[in-house]
């Protein structure tokens, strides 16, 4: 198992505040960072569960994204096994 760190910021389409993300990315194969760099640098803007999909359809993998928006932390986890 790869896991791959990442720290992004996009704008809040609700007021245009500078949001920071952590994006923690654990995956099987080889994901080349810059491909993970790019496909970030695409959200100039968006919602947390938008870009998480986004990225998660890029990726696969289990993928999580936390940021804090306007005091309240969001975690944001994608391809979990629910059992």
């Amino acid at each position: 198992m790869n896991i791959y760190r990442y720290t992004f910021a996009a704008a809040c389409p609700g007021n245009g505040e500078q949001i920071i993300y952590s994006l923690e990315l654990r995956h099987p194969d080889m994901v080349r960072v810059e491909h993970i760099k790019t496909a970030c640098a695409l959200h100039r803007e968006g919602f947390q569960e938008a870009i998480a999909v986004d990225l998660h359809q890029r990726f696969g993998g289990v993928l999580t994204l936390r940021a804090i928006h306007h005091g309240v932390e969001i975690e944001t986890v994608l391809g979990m096994d629910p059992s």
